[in-house]
């Protein structure tokens, strides 16, 4: 009797750490994010789960605004998981355009920072239609200098997103972590894995 007391606290024990373990990873090191919309196509599609890097940024201690020390700033390019700045209960992801003192001005589609064209090979257009910037900022934007301690953030389908160039920037204290690589890719549409999206970085 005592034996099985003995090996049932073990497994219990075991059971306990694991779940810590699990939880503290979630918070400080890694987390699963799935892609739920059309913003981020075609380098990421509805269907995509992915792993978010929350070390690299330097990981937030959960409830409350205290951020630890991490490896580097977001950059220009990284593709970012963080939290809608409008209703922060939902997470975003999209790639970050600008940091904080640089201007960004669009200019018929074209994204232009602190007086460079980017060079986006990642970007999708769905429309040749170039919108006015007086009520529309889709196509024509700014230029518009990103506050101290704030990102830019843009979707990659750039005729179907809604990003900065709408409801603003995001502060550094609504930022989760960079989006790594994919674990599973899975088209409803037709019902399959996309075997050939496992494993892929996220660039």
């Amino acid at each position: 009797m005592g034996q099985r007391r003995s090996t049932l606290r073990e497994y219990v024990e075991a059971a306990l750490w694991a779940l810590v373990l699990t939880l503290v990873l979630r918070a400080f090191v890694i987390q699963a994010f799935r892609i739920p919309s059309e913003s981020m196509r075609d380098t990421l599609l509805i269907g995509d789960f992915l792993f978010v890097n929350k070390f690299e940024y330097g990981p937030k201690i959960p409830f409350t605004h205290v951020r630890l020390p991490g490896l580097r700033a977001p950059r220009r390019g990284d593709v970012i998981v963080f939290q809608y700045p409008q209703n922060p209960s939902q997470d975003y992801i999209k790639r970050c355009i600008a940091t904080g003192g640089e201007t960004v001005q669009i200019v018929n589609k074209r994204v232009i920072v602190d007086g460079d064209t980017l060079r986006e090979p990642y970007v999708r257009f769905e429309s040749d239609d170039v919108r006015g910037g007086a009520f529309d900022s889709r196509d024509n934007f700014g230029p518009f200098t990103v506050p101290a301690g704030e990102l830019f953030m843009m979707g990659d389908n750039r005729d179907n997103s809604s990003d900065s160039r709408v409801w603003g920037t995001v502060p550094m204290d609504y930022v989760k972590g960079r989006a790594l690589f994919l674990y599973w890719s899975w088209d409803a549409e037709r019902f399959r894995p996309r075997w050939n999206r496992l494993f892929r970085p996220v660039r």
